[in-house]
């Protein structure tokens, strides 16, 4: 049997007109009554190819407040720039929101009035799924959630070869600085590290293995744990670190320690931020295409066309530069 949006009313209680705007994102109505169409609306069965697709205006790129931060902006200030020239190619506006947990997220999702949304970096899980509740089309950028539509580079490529490379260079005691493993991004580049240590068979040491939590005081936390792994009996002869901005943290440690780079300690970052090449020695690192993904976020955006979740994931690269290798 095919429902309706009569049926819809019917199962409500709200007018034909009231499911209608709900179901197309339209103005008028509370996020709550949106919610309850959306919820009784999957509940039933109902067809959401059958809603003709209206022209995407107006697009909120959301960041956590964890990541707006000067040791995370690096990274997703690209992303957003890309985002802002896809959407400038599409002719759709784009909003910047910054946003928290503890905020009235719905408020700010109404203030800005978006047709859909792109969500950058980690968020909670019951913020994604208040945000998806809202019946909007919408994207994950560097965040991978089941049954949601995400974009992400290959994290476990990236850790996989970040540590190899410092095995094949003759690394004997890699040590990993990493974030918080609720962050997606971080498990795949926790478990690329530890699978190159296991296909050279070597074994994965966890003192060597250090989480830093996100806080105002980031960079003190960096050398804190770099000044630990330091002050081991066996110190490590080379740190993976989950980003560039913690790796670039861990050089000016180990500088202040005495210790040459590489030939004492050797460092790989990830993301490639612009401030990778011009530390001296200039940093070993992964590339991502950040501005790719924020394009690659609008691009999703716009094409989907039904309530089926597309996982894609970018290409990464290793470049090896002075922080790592003497040749």
């Amino acid at each position: 049997m095919t429902i309706t949006i009569r049926d819809l009313a019917k199962a409500t209680g709200l007018s034909l007109g009231t499911i209608s705007r709900a179901l197309k994102n339209q103005s008028g109505l509370s996020e709550v009554t949106r919610s309850y169409v959306f919820e009784m609306a999957r509940e039933l069965g109902y067809d959401f190819g059958k809603l003709k697709q209206t022209r995407m205006r107006r697009i909120a790129f959301l960041l956590h407040r964890q990541h707006n931060t000067l040791c995370s902006s690096p990274f997703f200030s690209p992303v957003l720039h890309g985002a802002e020239e896809a959407c400038r190619r599409e002719g759709i506006a784009l909003s910047f929101v910054a946003l928290g947990p503890a905020e009235p997220v719905m408020d700010q999702i109404r203030v800005h009035q978006p047709d859909a949304i792109l969500c950058a970096g980690f968020f909670e899980p019951e913020l994604l799924m208040a945000l998806r509740d809202t019946g909007k089309p919408m994207v994950l950028v560097d965040m991978r959630l089941p049954g949601f539509t995400s974009v992400n580079p290959d994290n476990r490529l990236g850790g996989y070869l970040a540590t190899r490379h410092l095995i094949q260079t003759g690394r004997k005691r890699i040590a990993m600085l990493a974030g918080p493993p609720a962050h997606y991004s971080i498990q795949e580049r926790i478990h690329g590290f530890r699978k190159a240590l296991f296909d050279a068979k070597m074994l994965a040491n966890p003192e060597l293995e250090i989480a830093i939590p996100h806080h105002a005081n980031e960079d003190q936390s960096v050398k804190k744990a770099m000044l630990s792994l330091l002050a081991m009996t066996q110190r490590p002869d080379a740190v993976f670190c989950y980003n560039d901005s913690t790796a670039l943290t861990a050089m000016h440690t180990c500088l202040e320690a005495g210790l040459k780079i590489p030939h004492d300690i050797a460092i790989v970052g990830f993301d490639d931020i612009s401030a990778a090449a011009k530390f001296i020695p200039p940093l070993t690192t992964i590339q991502v295409d950040k501005e790719g993904l924020g394009a690659e976020g609008i691009a999703l955006l716009c094409r989907r066309h039904d309530e089926e979740a597309i996982e894609k994931t970018l290409s990464v690269q290793l470049l090896v530069r002075e922080s790592s290798t003497d040749d």
